[in-house]
């Protein structure tokens, strides 16, 4: 399994501006567009919808991929104390007393 690797801060900066410039750009168009005010509200309530299924599209994507990394190393953990043991009983059965006398 991988580490979790530190996003570097050029990576966070670009993330951020790039969301504040995208959002920016498209609340400041609609203001500028030539509607009736009831139409640009239309509008931005679906840029706002929009903007926050995102963020918790995002949030739900990364959670699954947590949970399923917990139940991975959870299964990996439960598999390596079951070799533990049965690399112990087989260790016994070859040499009875023998892992007895070595502690």
């Amino acid at each position: 399994m991988k580490p979790n690797m530190p996003h570097s801060t050029s990576w966070i900066i670009q993330t951020y501006a790039s969301f504040i410039m995208s959002l920016g750009g498209t609340l400041l168009g609609l203001w500028f567009v030539p509607l009736d005010m009831w139409a640009k509200a239309f509008l931005g309530m679906g840029v706002l919808f929009t903007v926050t299924s995102c963020l918790s599209l995002a949030k739900t994507v990364r959670d699954q991929h947590e949970a399923q990394n917990l139940h991975h190393q959870i299964q990996n953990a439960r598999a390596e104390k079951l070799l533990r043991e049965v690399d112990g009983e087989f260790e016994e059965a070859i040499a009875p007393g023998r892992r007895h006398a070595m502690t």
